[in-house]
């Protein structure tokens, strides 16, 4: 008996040909396929009929009832170490019966039975547990009501994210899932439902210092190992989204196959200092999170902003009000509203930032005692896409700019985090007082300090005026006084530098360059600094033995 049309796709008199000259189909599951691949012709093969219409092939899919295949099944299986607790993936090529029924197909490769995957995850109680639990043992002060407040919300969170784990496919080992590429692929032929999560995320927005890392840190810390999950800084992450846009040029919908790309790697996605000042972010962040949110991916952010303030002012900022909308929609908004600055209850010590003019030998002296026995000379730092950052000297982990070489030149985000995974400590000559005339200068420099904060860096510079001088005519539209006769428009111009976005943002480049400056912060930097040279001097060790 003549076996059925492949798929409903594709109708040939092939059934008389001998077996090596028929088509070779290879199945993909779920739920037909990804892809139908390799399709190998006969020299004397003709063909009689072409692919039918999108509509037909649509009916096929739901209709189907047997699935004949021969060749190559793609799918991501684990076995189990259980001795390890560790997850094996097995060959994508495994081979499988011709013309099988998919209720019986299978991989001779997975005839047997495997344990099931265990991760060596132990239940963790939440992060209000954790908070407790530290507070009791010492390792943290005990927060004010507005920390408590935000915990129950974090805790709330983690619970539901606990009970849900299977419905919001958490596990990366239980769930299959097709390539972003592939997905945009078949969303080109059939209409796909939205997939948005039943567990709302959480937007914590409040002032400078007042924890917000540090509770989001300490709810990602609760989280299972072998949960889909990512927390990055808002800036790292706009710069991975600008990458693979870049390398997907050319595609209908790159921002499609992007987020698909994240959602395949993380479902929940953890983002610090949540933060719009770039008319491109503004523009690329509505669609991707649609699509992100569509692909159930649950939202935990933090920011100095409420969402309605988001992008305040901004150019065309009528085509990122949908993304407030959707943002609402998808996350509990909570406002952290506690007035305490936590980082500057640090012991108040001058550390690595000197007030004064003229003390560029005064630096070099420093950045000399800090490089040692080492010669510093020019050296390249390699940033993204293959550029490369010119260090006017380096040495021994460490770096030494004048203010103007990377601060008063067109630099962003993506130089900065390129020079911290090269150096861990960053010496910036004569920091200016910041105004008017160098207000792009005070962008850059607030966006240096947000870097090196998230990335654990040290900063010794020299500046004209302590953290708070360096922006006090920097404003806010709220802040700037009435205009009396005493004061006319030009004098304005002169005296203050009225921009709301720089105006927020200078209130938590203050509250870190104090933090980044205090006893326990450095201590901290010297500890890491000492415990990773430990690690490459065992490594050289291990190399030269062998």
């Amino acid at each position: 008996m003549r076996p059925p049309d492949v798929m409903g796709l594709l109708r040939v008199d092939q059934y008389d040909l001998p077996i090596k000259n028929r088509f070779r189909f290879y199945h993909i599951n779920p739920p037909v396929g990804e892809l139908i691949e390799d399709l190998h012709w006969s020299s004397g093969l003709k063909m009689r009929a072409v692919a039918r219409s999108v509509h037909q092939f649509q009916s096929a899919l739901r209709r189907r009832t047997r699935s004949y295949s021969t060749g190559v099944v793609r799918r991501r299986k684990f076995l189990t170490n259980s001795y390890f607790g560790l997850a094996h993936e097995l060959p994508n090529n495994a081979k499988v019966d011709r013309f099988m029924h998919p209720a019986v197909y299978g991989s001779r490769a997975l005839s047997f039975n495997a344990a099931p995957v265990t991760n060596g995850d132990t239940h963790k109680g939440g992060p209000l547990v954790e908070y407790e639990r530290r507070i009791a043992a010492g390792e943290l002060v005990d927060g004010d009501a507005c920390q408590v407040g935000t915990l129950r919300e974090l805790q709330r969170l983690y619970d539901q994210l606990v009970e849900s784990a299977d419905v919001c496919q958490l596990d990366r080992y239980a769930t299959s899932r097709k390539s972003a590429r592939s997905r945009w692929l078949w969303s080109r032929f059939i209409p796909q439902s939205s997939n948005a999560s039943p567990v709302k995320g959480l937007y914590l927005y409040g002032g400078v210092g007042t924890g917000k890392t540090m509770l989001m840190d300490l709810f990602f810390e609760q989280l299972q190992c072998s949960w889909r999950k990512k927390r990055i800084h808002f800036h790292d992450f706009m710069l991975n989204v600008h990458s693979c846009l870049r390398k997907h040029q050319g595609v209908e919908d790159p921002l499609e196959v992007v987020a698909g790309e994240i959602s395949d790697e993380a479902i929940l996605l953890c983002l610090d200092e949540f933060m719009v000042n770039d008319v491109a972010d503004a523009l690329i962040l509505n669609r991707l999170f649609r699509h992100l949110f569509n692909n159930g991916v649950i939202l935990v952010a933090t920011s100095n902003r409420a969402p309605d303030n988001l992008y305040e002012r901004g150019l065309q900022r009528d085509l990122f009000l949908p993304f407030i909308a959707a943002l609402k929609e998808r996350c509990v908004v909570h406002e952290i509203g506690s007035t305490v600055d936590y980082r500057k209850l640090t012991s108040a010590e001058q550390g690595f930032y000197f007030v004064g003019k003229d003390l560029s030998s005064f630096l070099q002296g420093k950045f000399q005692e800090l490089i040692g026995d080492h010669e510093a000379h020019p050296e390249e730092a390699e940033v993204v896409m293959g550029r490369t950052l010119k260090v006017p000297l380096g040495a021994n982990g460490c770096a030494y700019f004048p203010f103007e070489e990377l601060c008063d030149r067109p630099m962003g985000a993506a130089d900065y985090f390129g020079l911290c995974k090269k150096y861990h400590t960053l010496a910036l000559d004569g920091v200016p007082i910041f105004g008017p005339h160098n207000r792009t200068a005070a962008y850059r420099f607030v966006t240096l300090v947000d870097v090196m904060y998230e990335n654990k860096g040290r900063l010794m510079c020299t500046a004209e005026g302590t953290p708070s001088e360096l922006f006090e005519r920097i404003v806010t539209i709220q802040q700037v006084a009435p205009r009396t006769s005493s004061r006319s428009r030009k004098n304005d111009d002169l005296e203050l530098c009225v921009d709301n976005e720089l105006g927020f943002a200078k209130d938590r480049t203050i509250s870190r360059l104090t933090e980044m400056n205090s006893k326990e912060y450095l201590e901290h930097h010297a500890a890491a600094l000492e415990e990773n040279n430990s690690h490459e001097d065992l490594n050289l060790d291990e190399t030269v033995q062998a």
